[in-house]
């Protein structure tokens, strides 16, 4: 079966996102914009993974469980997973693993935990986009070692990313690269490129997805079942990214 991903969303919980992209809005757009498997990936914590988890359950779409750290170099990577449970404990530990800076929502946004009915229920009184004290290797090795999917984000990217921070792909235990374009060799390491949305605002919802083959009947599949079959179609290249139109 063929269907259409997008691992790179943030909700209102990341800094820099709109207040309006809250877990239900996300997955309501998805599913209204033809994505199958959708991930919620907000900046060093998983915080709104289970509204996510219920506002997917209700629309019927396929989610799965992410955060996006940022390394002591500045370097993005998504971190992935197929259940709510092991992505907020390695939210627990990338917390830290992050300095507590000052922090004014008025300059930097608030960064707000709801429920799936968009009740708030915290937040958050310090910064979340800031560098983690953890080098880009160890947040892979942690992350890959936790069973999560490890895909470095945007390498292509003139910030953030391992062009910017750091020139090249270092070897490391990856699913796959997400890229604006085509990456160079040395930002792809001979893994799978895909696209991404890298959703902070309603309209980013679905704009860069990447089309994927799964085994039949992966549709009705969940959790690390999910999580298990989408890695070993990103590993096999079974994908189609959108980066010049539709995927």
């Amino acid at each position: 079966m063929r269907a259409l991903a997008d691992l790179h969303n943030h909700s209102c919980l990341s800094p820099c996102a709109s207040l309006e992209e809250s877990p239900s809005l996300l997955a309501r757009l998805a599913r209204e914009r033809g994505l199958g498997f959708v991930a919620l990936t907000d900046h060093n914590s998983a915080l709104n993974c289970p509204a996510f988890d219920e506002a997917c359950r209700r629309e019927g779409l396929a989610p799965l469980f992410g955060i996006e750290a940022c390394s002591v170099e500045e370097v993005h990577v998504l971190c992935i997973f197929g259940r709510v449970e092991p992505a907020l404990d390695f939210g627990l530990r990338l917390r830290s693993a992050l300095i507590p800076l000052p922090y004014d929502p008025e300059k930097l946004g608030d960064q707000v935990v709801v429920d799936a009915d968009e009740e708030v229920l915290e937040l958050v009184d310090f910064y979340l986009g800031a560098a983690l004290i953890l080098g880009f290797d160890e947040i892979c090795a942690e992350a890959a070692e936790r069973g999560a999917l490890v895909i470095p984000a945007h390498v292509d990217r003139p910030m953030f990313s391992v062009s910017s921070q750091l020139g090249f792909l270092p070897p490391g235990p990856y699913d796959a690269v997400e890229s604006m374009r085509e990456p160079a060799p040395e930002l792809r390491g001979g893994h799978t490129a895909i696209s991404g949305s890298d959703a902070h605002y309603p309209e980013h919802v679905a704009r860069r997805p990447f089309a994927v083959e799964l085994p039949d009947g992966a549709s009705e599949l969940r959790g690390d079942s999910l999580l298990e079959a989408l890695r070993a179609s990103l590993r096999a290249g079974l994908v189609r990214p959108s980066w010049g139109g539709q995927a």
